[in-house]
């Protein structure tokens, strides 16, 4: 554990990447944040020729982003998450209020239309996925998960009385509550069978901890090894915490699935960029296309606003509002010679 900035105890000053993740982890920041966090800091010092950040201030940012932007063209997220750790090094780790920036503001990105298949598509993927995966790929069709909530769903989480799934650690740390689909309960209850079984292997050995979020782990130091507390879809060994060096059985990690995913989409013959997000995307579509209210779909997916919610209304609007085009009301005509080669 990184000692916090102003600790007492005698030694050298901590260097400036540890105060940023010690700042990180104080505001329950994610790892995969620390991580992107501290290498923008690194590229933005490195950029400057490894000047320390109190030499810079807003004419050294103004500068690296604009490397970001002209040389590197990266895309308008990509500019804005350099902007937020930059951001967060000067006003959060270094205490110190930027001005103006001048020939700088945060990149809004273009709106995207969301990649959607049909059913049919959707069982095509399912069918050439990897049996190993193909459960957790069925949970993000049948109950809208990100991918990151489905890796990281619990045991406790699963409520098979109700159909329901309760989703706790959702983007914007948001909760809420999304559906169980009831043809899947018989084969997730088989699946958590033998990662019952595996959790008690792993117990007799003197492991079987996972990793709880926050302060859990103080207040509740027996709940780690619990049942409830394990991982739906743990990983196959055992992995050390980046944080704390401990043993622990990890989730599923997720560039498996994405790989997976993208293995059967390929397999499929699919002509169309589908990940794992694309089922979240279905989902939605497919609910709307069954006449489900609009509000409903917002609070399964976890919407904040409905408006995030509006855009796969796209897929049910006929482009030109249902307007037949002038050359399906032409009279069939020969077919044009072939072009000979």
């Amino acid at each position: 554990m990184i000692a916090p900035p102003e600790s007492k105890i005698s030694g050298p000053a901590p260097k400036l990447l540890d105060r940023v993740r010690w700042h990180l982890r104080v505001k329950h920041y994610s790892l995969r944040t620390e991580q992107s966090y501290v290498d923008w800091i690194r590229r933005f010092i490195l950029f400057h020729q490894k000047r320390h950040p109190d030499e810079m201030g807003e004419k050294e940012i103004a500068a690296f982003l604009t490397h970001l932007a002209v040389d590197l063209n990266v895309a308008a997220s990509t500019q804005n998450q350099a902007l937020s750790a930059l951001l967060f090094l000067f006003q959060q780790v270094l205490d110190r209020k930027l001005d103006f920036i001048a020939g700088v503001e945060r990149v809004r990105r273009p709106p995207k239309l969301p990649v959607v298949l049909t059913r049919a598509e959707v069982r095509s993927v399912l069918v050439h996925l990897d049996p190993a995966y193909r459960l957790i790929a069925e949970l993000l069709y049948g109950s809208g998960l990100r991918l990151m909530e489905a890796v990281r769903l619990r045991v406790k989480e699963i409520d098979f009385g109700y159909c329901q799934i309760t989703v706790r650690e959702a983007k914007g740390l948001r909760e809420r509550v999304t559906i169980l689909p009831r043809r899947l309960t018989e084969r997730l209850k088989t699946h958590l069978e033998c990662i019952r079984q595996i959790h008690a292997d792993d117990l007799l050995q003197n492991r079987g901890s996972v990793y709880l979020p926050f302060g859990l782990r103080r207040k509740y130091p027996r709940a780690s090894r619990d049942w409830i507390w394990q991982y739906v879809f743990p990983a196959s060994k055992l992995s050390a915490d980046p944080r704390t060096g401990e043993i622990r059985r990890h989730h599923l990690h997720e560039k498996n699935l994405q790989n997976a995913v993208k293995a059967a989409v390929r397999a499929a013959g699919l002509a169309k960029a589908a990940s794992c997000h694309t089922f979240r995307h279905s989902f939605a579509t497919h609910l709307l296309e069954s006449g489900y209210d609009i509000r409903t779909v917002q609070e399964l997916l976890g919407h904040k606003d409905v408006s995030t919610t509006m855009i796969y209304t796209h897929v049910l609007n006929k482009p030109g509002l249902g307007v037949r085009s002038p050359i399906d009301d032409q009279q069939p005509t020969e077919e044009p010679p072939s072009i000979q080669k």
